[in-house]
Order: structure tokens, then C-alpha cells, then sequence
């Protein structure tokens, strides 16, 4: 909640990092640094940590670190791994609007609208908000990357 909601990113970041170091197989752990790094920009960083989350528990559901990967090629606009891995995740969890918004983004951004409009259809029928009020990505040109694709997927003035 600190790395989602707290100002102060790096005490989020100093938690997980002494967390991991006291229990280093702790794979949810692991998961959830990689968040916390999405959010404060680092997202090769939080690859690497959504993959040892990963190779830590091979057996648990993997959407939301396959999300997690995909976001993190989405900031570092790559945008054809992005779309690879949203799309398996969106496979083992399709009521998830993650998935969905950043996936729009990637297809708006890549110049493939009809793709984009598409995924927003099914995003609506996960939840009417498409375009979220707040964002917890503290850096605020991949905050920007990702809402003005999501803004033009939509159809909505950027």
C-alpha cells in the first residue's frame, strides 16, 4: 500500500529490498518489489523481478506477473513484447482490467485503432472506466505514454 499510495516511493522500495534480503524465496515477495518498481519507473528492473517471482513459483496463477512483464515492455515501449505477454495474461485472467487498458495503449501507440477500440469494447464489459483518475507510476512520462494511448483508444481527446 506505501509503493501504491505513499508519497515517499523509495521507503516502499527500502522495505521490500530488507524483506527480500531477510527471505530471499519468498516468490510473492518478489512479485509484488516488481510492482513497486513499475511504479517508480524501474521497469527492466521490475522484468527481473516478476521472472525470479516466476521461476520461485512456477505453479501459481501467472497473470498478474505476466501483467506486470508486459507493463514494464510497455514503459520501455516495446510495444510487440507488451501485447504478447497482455494477451497470455488476459488468457488465464480475462475479467481483469489491466491487461485490458494496457493493451489498448500498446495497439493505439503501435497505430492499430481498430485492435485498440476493440480491446476498449472488451475492457467495458470488465468495468465501465476505461481511463483511470489516478495512476500509481510515479514517472510521469511513462504515466503520460500509457494514459494518452488509453485516451486514444478510447476516443477521447488527448
Amino acid at each position: 500500500m506505501l509503493g501504491y499510495f505513499g508519497e515517499d516511493i523509495k521507503a516502499a522500495i527500502g522495505l521490500m529490498d530488507r524483506s527480500l534480503e531477510l527471505n530471499p524465496s519468498f516468490a510473492h515477495g518478489w512479485r509484488w518489489s516488481g510492482c513497486i518498481r513499475l511504479y517508480a519507473g524501474q521497469a527492466d528492473l521490475a522484468i527481473e523481478h516478476f521472472q525470479t517471482s516466476l521461476r520461485l513459483s512456477p505453479r501459481d496463477r501467472t497473470a498478474g506477473r505476466l501483467t506486470g512483464i508486459g507493463i514494464a515492455h510497455f514503459f520501455s515501449r516495446r510495444f510487440d513484447d507488451a501485447v504478447a505477454t497482455l494477451l497470455v495474461s488476459l488468457e488465464e485472467l480475462p475479467a481483469h482490467a489491466t491487461p485490458y487498458r494496457f493493451l489498448a495503449a500498446c495497439y493505439a501507440h503501435m497505430g492499430r485503432l481498430a485492435d485498440a477500440q476493440e480491446i476498449v469494447r472488451r475492457l467495458r464489459a470488465v468495468t465501465p472506466v476505461v481511463v483511470p483518475s489516478a495512476t500509481p507510476y510515479r514517472n510521469a512520462e511513462q504515466r503520460e505514454l500509457f494514459l494518452s494511448g488509453l485516451r486514444l483508444a478510447a476516443g477521447e481527446e488527448t
